[in-house]
């Protein structure tokens, strides 16, 4: 297939942060695009060219959004798998609908990574009480009991110990079918984000290493702090996954680095991550524009790390007591501030993060934290 050239016109279901800055690098680059949402006024929304709000069990409205693009996206993978059978009806969607099928389902998805040979936790599905009893049984304590769809930032799942109360957990969790994996005392929290092209080529970005705070991501840093053996392994691990699951577009790897230096893959996110807003800065092509080079069949940019960069996000309790005083913040050297225009601040809630470059990635961690603590000072 040919690629799609600028002015041509890409479609991303979604309209959150993600899709915000697939949106300005779209438009960077000279495509339009056009998001479907369900509410207005969104993140990406302010930014595209068009706005459609619908829901997604619309399909005559998916439909004619479809009509009105030359190929679609994700911004988050839980969507009905409707979305994705409709629009493939249409135009090409990247990545494909069995992509998306797969990694909104955390046991497909655990299953087909450990059918391709991949190290994955050990793992047990979940639909009732005697089987958690079982897997209880099987694979030990500790572990996490998770949902098996629809979970993220710590949401959906519940640590399960040998004092647990497991009718208790199992009544808690409000789910009809969940996985059970064995808990990971894990030296590092992991992520390569890589992107595949419609010819198959790869670049990859990472390892990038997170902090979470309270199940969310609080700070990523790149380089990490790992032995360059890990550093390539964590790659390779990546690249697998791609081509096991046949991606074209972006997908992120999320890792635990046990104190061994041995890695197992904890989810996959078949989008733009989190961690990667840093790749704006802190790389030659950032994993937006790889998303738009992907969607739009043109070739894989280069993935050269250009400074030492880390990122913290910025979640509601920033705006708490008062305005954050952006001024501070953005005295410390090297920072950049990047919001997602969201309506109202409540604690919890991604508005924003800052990045800060350097000539080290220590150095790079404390601008940012610097920077952070800034926005409301003591």
């Amino acid at each position: 297939m040919m690629s799609l050239p600028p002015g041509s016109t890409l479609g991303v279901f979604g309209s959150g942060q993600l899709g915000r800055m697939f949106a300005f690098a779209a438009r960077r680059m000279g495509y339009r695009v056009h998001v479907f949402s369900s509410d207005r006024d969104t993140p990406a929304g302010q930014v595209a060219d068009v706005e459609v709000v619908a829901d997604y069990d619309d399909a005559t409205a998916i439909a004619s959004f479809c009509r009105l693009v030359q190929a679609v996206t994700f911004e988050f993978e839980n969507v009905p798998a409707t979305v994705a059978q409709v629009a493939e009806q249409f135009v090409p969607v990247r990545p494909s609908g069995s992509v998306l099928h797969l990694c909104q389902h955390r046991l497909r998805e655990k299953t087909a990574l450990r059918e391709a040979g991949l190290p994955v936790p050990a793992f047990a599905a979940v639909r009732s009480l005697a089987e958690l009893r079982v897997a209880a049984e099987s694979i030990g304590c500790p572990a996490v009991l998770k949902t098996a769809t629809s979970g993220y930032d710590g949401k959906g799942q519940i640590k399960i110990t040998g004092d647990s109360d497991l009718n208790a957990v199992w009544n808690e969790l409000r789910t009809d079918e969940a996985i059970y994996e064995a808990f990971v005392s894990f030296e590092k929290e992991l992520s390569v984000i890589g992107v595949r092209g419609v010819d198959g080529s790869m670049a990859f970005y990472g390892p990038i290493e997170n902090e979470h705070r309270d199940h969310i991501l609080d700070i990523s840093r790149c380089p990490a702090h790992v032995p360059e053996s890990v550093s390539r392994n964590a790659v390779e691990l990546a690249r697998a996954v791609l081509e096991a699951l046949d991606v074209v577009g972006v997908l992120c790897v999320e890792l635990f680095m046990k104190p061994d230096g041995g890695l197992l893959i904890n989810e996959l996110a078949p989008r733009p991550h989190n961690s990667g807003h840093l790749t704006i800065e802190a790389f030659a092509t950032s994993q937006f524009e790889q998303q738009v080079r992907a969607v739009a069949g043109l070739p894989v940019g280069s993935a050269e790390q250009l400074r030492p960069t880390a990122m913290a996000n910025l979640l509601g309790e920033a705006w708490f007591p008062h305005e954050p005083r952006w001024d501070r913040a953005l005295d410390v050297p090297g920072v950049a501030l990047h919001l997602y225009g969201k309506a109202e601040a409540k604690p919890g809630r991604k508005m924003g993060h800052l990045t800060a470059t350097a000539d080290d990635i220590d150095e790079a961690v404390r601008r940012v934290v610097a920077a952070r603590d800034a926005l409301q000072p003591q």
